[in-house]
């Protein structure tokens, strides 16, 4: 049943180029929610009212934040491509896929981050400090925690715009399920293996939001 529905499918390439889109997804979604948390942590802290405010370093960040989370995936990668040469030793291949990934959703994330912690509750900040704990303090027991389920459910969305880039990324030769749909698919005219690329994409997004709600109705205390 399988093979008249999709003749020119082969499942050790499906199987391989999904794997590639797991690990670039996965490698890029770790870069991003550690750069995301310390950029949207800055933002928060250094913004008025707030413990390290500081007009000239907020500025500075979220200008570096809107512009790269401004600029389209497709052009950010061509952009980015002498120094992922000159990083990865190599412009072809999931590697090669990561530093414009990691560039354009860390940002994208530290703005989900700052969205975040600017929800927590001032009166629990505001009692932590008149018991004189310190700004590590604050953000460790207090800040963090609190915002974990925000936090949770915005690198959700991340690693789902993700998966959309790394099918973009696809399409230049980075590898994975978006190469498979366009080299295989599109260019070959076998819609048969872009149908079957696209049914795979929707069920990795599926599988990461229903993982990622859970986790967020675990962690929400409300």
């Amino acid at each position: 049943m399988f093979e008249k529905l999709f003749p020119n499918v082969d499942m050790e390439q499906l199987w391989e180029a999904t794997y590639e889109t797991i690990y670039m997804t996965g490698i890029s979604l770790l870069f991003a929610f550690i750069i995301g948390v310390i950029l949207g942590m800055l933002l928060y802290l250094t913004s008025k009212g707030n413990i390290w405010q500081n007009r000239v370093v907020n500025g500075v960040i979220s200008a570096i934040v809107n512009v790269f989370r401004s600029i389209p995936f497709i052009i950010l990668i061509i952009l980015l491509l002498g120094f992922t040469k000159f990083l990865m030793n190599t412009i072809l291949g999931p590697n090669a896929a990561l530093p414009a990934l990691i560039i354009a959703s860390a940002p994208f994330y530290a703005r989900l981050v700052e969205i975040a912690l600017r929800e927590v509750d001032k009166g629990v900040i505001e009692a932590a400090k008149s018991m004189g704990a310190k700004t590590s303090t604050i953000i460790f027991k207090v800040l963090l925690p609190e915002s974990m389920p925000a936090l949770i459910s915005g690198i959700t969305v991340t690693a789902i715009a993700l998966i959309g880039s790394t099918a973009m990324a696809g399409a230049i030769g980075s590898g994975g399920l978006g190469n498979l749909a366009y080299v295989n698919g599109f260019q070959m005219n076998n819609p048969d293996i872009i149908l079957i690329a696209t049914i795979f994409i929707l069920a990795i997004v599926f599988i990461i939001q229903f993982i990622g709600d859970f986790i967020t109705n675990k962690l929400d205390k409300r």
